[in-house]
């Protein structure tokens, strides 16, 4: 579809007053799913990181990698283990966790940040002891070596922003009960970080449309829903399965004073830009 000059000169106008709102907040952005799996949209989300920052808006980003770690495992002949949807994190796969995660998928996405003449700073919870975290103790299971965040200290991301940088972080977190360092859920991580910051927005990039009444009808799109009514939608079982610890840390960052959690379809290409800059908005936002 082709637009006209007079088209892109309305698209830019439409967009003025979100930019204005947003110039000098931070927005956190969760991301994962297919969008760090497919090339094209990986383009598409960095696009939208290095604009927004280009327009005075401080991203900072926080990234898994799940499937890079489960691929590495796969090549040294290691099977991956779930425990209630949280990797199942032993000493070998821990080395194997920090190695993807603070190594190479931080690098990969601090290198295409600078390919579109953005500026990054890659960082992972233990630089400045930015997320300490102590062994995860729940329902008696063993996880393991994942962590429980016990403190989140900003200032190494505020650093980094006042340095004009976008930081990026990987999700290991810095031992404080004799362990070096434990592996992080990523949304988890995100949340509390966006609650540190005091974050305008908390942006979670997914590989479906958002909260849905019915998952098998796309229609059904819950755009927007308070903090008030998740317990009503988990007993309904409209809130179920993988959706419950999303929506728990959207929760969580709202009631920590962040303005707005988002679910966002990391499918859809600009979801990022169609979400914080247009009327029409996408997936799902918690206030």
């Amino acid at each position: 579809m082709a637009y006209s000059m007079e088209d892109r000169a309305q698209i830019l106008f439409e967009a003025l007053p979100y930019i204005q709102k947003f110039n000098r907040k931070t927005i956190v952005v969760k991301y994962g799913g297919n969008a760090m799996i497919s090339a094209e949209l990986r383009q598409a989300v960095i696009s939208d990181i290095v604009l927004l920052k280009l327009v005075g808006i401080n991203v900072v980003v926080v990234h898994g990698g799940g499937p890079e770690i489960s691929d590495m495992l796969k090549k040294i002949g290691k099977e991956s283990r779930f425990v209630n949807g949280l990797r199942y994190t032993d000493a070998e796969t821990m080395d194997i966790v920090q190695m993807i995660l603070c190594g190479k998928v931080n690098k990969d996405l601090v290198s295409m940040v600078e390919a579109l003449s953005g500026r990054a700073m890659g960082l992972c919870g233990m630089d400045g002891n930015l997320i300490q975290a102590k062994k995860l103790d729940e329902g008696g299971l063993d996880y393991g070596l994942v962590g429980e965040i016990m403190d989140v200290d900003p200032q190494p991301i505020q650093d980094a922003i006042d340095a004009g940088y976008i930081p990026v972080v990987s999700t290991v977190a810095a031992g404080i009960d004799g362990n070096k360092c434990y592996n992080i859920n990523a949304d988890t991580a995100a949340a509390r970080i966006a609650a540190s910051m005091q974050a305008e927005k908390l942006l979670i990039l997914t590989d479906i449309p958002g909260l849905l009444r019915d998952v098998k009808d796309e229609s059904t799109l819950i755009s927007s829903l308070r903090v008030s009514e998740v317990p009503v939608l988990v007993k309904a079982g409209v809130i179920s399965g993988g959706m419950i610890p999303k929506i728990d840390c959207c929760v969580e960052a709202v009631r920590s004073g962040v303005s707005g959690a988002h679910i966002l379809d990391g499918r859809k290409k600009h979801s990022i830009l169609i979400e914080l800059l247009t009327d029409s908005g996408v997936g799902t936002m918690i206030y």
